[in-house]
Formats: structure tokens, C-alpha cells, sequence
């Protein structure tokens, strides 16, 4: 998880470089979507963690869990979030639970 974290960080500012005016406002975007609002920070990422599900992106998933589990959400309440997501992407889904399953085991037995 370590060297994701310090990967996706060396991305993003790569990223931010850029020229493009177009990237630098989605991730001004991205920023003030996640922020509280008539939902709670908190509720957006278990969104964004079921919606990163059903895309099917594991560099997303973790990220989310990784907020999901930051914000104050119990195992149970992701895995129940997790079961939606699956409900909503079918059996495609599986795979990305099974790595999910293992992002959080890690997340919760690290105390992250």
C-alpha cells in the first residue's frame, strides 16, 4: 500500500504539470465533489468506492477503501457496500472484490 501511495502522489504531481488547463480543473473537480456537502465527505467515498467497483479499477478501489477506512467506516458497512456494487456489476465484479477483501484485511490489521 506504501509504494501505491507514494506512486499515485509521484503521478498526480506529474500530472498537475501539465499544460492543460482542462486536467488541473478535474482535479479541482474531483477535490470539491468528495468535500461535504448535502452528503458527508464520509458517504461520497463509500460511493466513490462502489462506483470504483463496478468500473472496475483496482488502483481506484484502494484508494477508496483507504478513505472508507480513514472517514470511520466499520468492515461491515464496506463490506455491505461492497455487496451492492457487485449486485450492480455482476459477476465481473468478483475479482475486484477478492482484491478488495485483501486491501482491507491489510488496512484493518494495520490500523491505517
Amino acid at each position: 500500500m506504501k509504494s501505491l501511495r507514494k506512486k499515485r502522489e509521484a503521478g498526480n504531481q506529474k500530472a498537475l504539470k501539465t499544460e492543460s488547463l482542462a486536467i488541473k480543473r478535474f482535479y479541482d473537480l474531483d477535490k470539491t465533489v468528495y468535500a461535504d456537502g448535502a452528503l458527508s465527505s464520509q458517504d461520497k467515498e463509500l460511493l466513490g468506492l462502489v462506483a470504483s467497483m463496478v468500473l472496475r479499477c483496482n488502483d481506484c478501489i484502494d484508494y477508496h477503501l483507504e478513505q472508507c477506512v480513514a472517514k470511520g467506516w466499520q468492515r461491515k458497512q464496506i463490506d455491505e457496500a461492497m455487496a451492492v456494487a457487485m449486485m450492480v456489476g455482476g459477476s465481473i465484479v468478483i475479482p475486484h472484490t477478492r482484491h478488495a477483501a485483501e486491501t482491507l484485511e491489510y488496512l484493518f490489521t494495520q490500523n491505517l
